[in-house]
């Protein structure tokens, strides 16, 4: 978990990231949406970079804790859109870790072009502010991007496996709705308080994972 060593200066470097992560991905999913026809989240103010419209207050509350989290899910009507309402779903749905996995990429490019070295030689102090937060923006961006395809309700993992389903088997998992934000409790604050770990094993491993290799740190 990312809970330890807690102190000012990760809390201001998460909440930069939160206003930056957050927002792109719930923008990303309204302009999905939006492109293959379903007006609903641009009537409900959802093409924006506003996070007030995007930040969920639990999702927050989870992001600055431990650096994982979520949003206001963007709502959608599937019949609005112009090809199979189940695929189309599946793609709204996958656009928004997709972003994630482009900011850390993007976040990952100073890391291979000597940027911390001539840094380094004019304000070592600059440099590691920034390297840190860069550090965080594409660690958190990628833990953000495993963590929401993991297939529990509202995250969007849910959303893609219910939309490449059959029809007949994707109903039978909708009573996981109700369920879903007690799973995400559990999941993320409870198993871990009785040592098991599975946040570890699904989301922080493969995370440290890619990180080392895009950042080659």
């Amino acid at each position: 978990m990312l809970t330890s060593g807690l102190d000012p200066v990760t809390i201001i470097v998460r909440s930069i990231v939160l206003l930056i992560a957050l927002p792109l991905h719930e923008l990303a999913h309204a302009l999905m949406a939006d492109y293959l026809g379903d007006p609903t989240p641009r009537n409900q103010g959802r093409i924006t970079l506003n996070p007030l419209k995007h930040l969920d207050v639990f999702g927050t509350i989870a992001f600055l804790l431990v650096g994982v989290g979520w949003a206001k899910p963007v709502m959608v009507n599937p019949f609005n859109m112009r090809g199979n309402p189940h695929t189309d779903m599946a793609i709204v749905a996958v656009v928004g870790p997709i972003t994630n996995f482009l900011l850390a990429l993007l976040g990952a490019i100073p890391f291979h072009i000597n940027f911390f070295t001539s840094l380094f030689s004019t304000n070592p102090q600059t440099m590691g502010y920034v390297f840190y937060f860069l550090n965080e923006f594409v660690f958190l961006n990628l833990a953000l991007a495993f963590f929401n395809l993991l297939p529990i309700p509202p995250l969007d993992g849910y959303k893609i496996l219910m939309g490449i389903l059959p029809y007949d088997i994707g109903i039978k998992l909708r009573p996981l709705n109700q369920y879903g934000f007690l799973i995400l409790i559990a999941l993320i604050f409870l198993l871990p308080q009785i040592g098991v770990d599975l946040m570890g094993t699904i989301v922080w491993q493969p995370t440290q994972t890619m990180y080392q290799l895009i950042t080659g740190l």
